[in-house]
């Protein structure tokens, strides 16, 4: 299938989903997480998750990084346009930082400074659905394929999806990276 397909199919089936479902699901990923064989980074980029999209909330999973590494900094993505592309800046926060709606709907740090991508350690990709080869479908916009390409090779990519993986997406491109791990309810796929 092609990812505008994907994404459409993804969005009507996350739709679907309740309440309950979600909160099993998301404790379900947290046991998941901390079955990974990785060692807790210190510089950890995550987002704000879009819950009128019931979009994975990687909130349970920042803490969980806390305890096990209470030098863990959180970035956030601050979505800008930069020479008519959209582009991600990545932005250290605090328990002070105040967030802010931009015009997509998204929560995003305000007054912050923003963290080289090649500085990072870990990334917390948003999604809506990925394959068996670690490639995501995201929301159409391409920040995350602009993004990704600029963090050190040995960063480490996760993603987290109350859906398993489908086959094949058809339409992957060269500026596509796939992610090192996407975790479900009951599966880590390593990539």
């Amino acid at each position: 299938m092609k990812k505008k397909i994907i994404r459409n199919i993804y969005m009507e089936k996350r739709k679907q989903l309740s309440f309950q479902q979600v909160e099993k699901m998301d404790d379900l990923m947290l046991i998941q997480f901390q079955k990974l064989a990785i060692e807790i980074p210190s510089l950890i980029m995550t987002y704000a998750a879009m819950s009128r999209t019931k979009e994975f909330d990687p909130t349970l999973i920042t803490d969980y990084c806390f305890f096990k590494n209470p030098a863990v900094h959180l970035l956030y993505p601050v979505m800008v346009e930069l020479d008519g592309s959209n582009e991600i800046l990545s932005v250290l926060t605090s328990d002070d930082t105040l967030f802010e709606i931009n015009s997509s709907g998204i929560a995003e740090p305000v007054d912050s400074v923003d963290v080289y991508p090649s500085e990072i350690d870990m990334v917390i990709a948003p999604l809506l659905a990925f394959d068996k080869r670690g490639y995501r479908v995201g929301y159409g916009k391409g920040y995350y394929d602009r993004f990704l390409p600029r963090c050190r090779p040995d960063c480490i990519k996760i993603g987290f999806s109350y859906f398993d993986a489908i086959d094949s997406i058809e339409d992957i491109s060269e500026n596509d990276i796939p992610l090192d791990y996407c975790i479900t309810h009951d599966t880590i796929y390593s990539f």
